[in-house]
């Protein structure tokens, strides 16, 4: 089992930055693919990024391709999204999500789950 713990959400001005943490606990001996995904109120929650374990594998959305990095501390157990130049459209519950084996985008394909912080971009 591992346990995700979100934080860094908060409210920013358009073309603002936010700086996302998601610690892992439990049986972090394991190599997950860590993801970034988002919901939105009234719309399916979407991918925003990934990265393998040991970072060799890095896949973002178009929509944030440019704007986000994703980044992770293996030795912290942690895993980062670096947010620019935000945008109102990026408002969402921000969900962070591990699982083994192969990269996917694919949300049900992910094992364990955060609770979520929320980003909420003002224009």
């Amino acid at each position: 089992q591992v346990q995700l713990v979100e934080s860094g959400g908060g409210l920013v001005q358009a073309g603002g930055s936010l700086r996302l943490s998601c610690q892992a606990s439990g049986r972090t001996s394991v190599n997950y693919v860590m993801g970034w995904f988002r919901q939105a109120p009234g719309k399916e929650r979407e991918f925003v990024a990934l990265i393998s374990w040991n970072g060799g594998s890095i896949s973002y959305a178009d929509s944030v391709k440019d704007r986000f990095t994703i980044s992770r501390d293996n030795a912290k157990n942690t895993v980062y999204l670096q947010m620019n130049s935000l945008k109102p459209e990026d408002t969402a519950l921000y969900y962070c999500a591990a699982k083994r084996g192969i990269p996917t985008r694919i949300y049900e394909n992910y094992d364990y789950w955060g609770q979520g912080t929320q980003v909420t971009v003002s224009s």
